[in-house]
């Protein structure tokens, strides 16, 4: 199970989870067309996980998920190192 981090909205899980699921490199747009949310709002938290390490741009508008995203999602990762990136 993978315990939750303060600053995370509930949309964080799912674009991290497509990644996971989805070895690829995707824009926003394609994103929020797969796990049907608003273009702008994925865009936004694709900028924010990005910020936290758990996604990297790889291209000028493409993600991928990162190694710390995928100890994450396994609960490998010690979710204080994300709530202190916050502050």
């Amino acid at each position: 199970m993978v315990e939750r981090v303060s600053w995370m909205a509930p949309v964080d899980y799912e674009i991290m989870l497509f990644f996971d699921e989805h070895a690829i490199q995707v824009s926003p747009r394609v994103l929020a067309a797969n796990i049907d949310y608003d273009r702008q709002y994925v865009s936004k938290r694709c900028r924010v996980l990005s910020e936290a390490d758990l996604l990297e741009s790889v291209q000028t508008g493409l993600y991928q998920l990162t190694d710390t995203g995928h100890d994450y999602l396994e609960g490998e990762l010690d979710v204080r190192e994300l709530e202190d990136d916050e502050d």
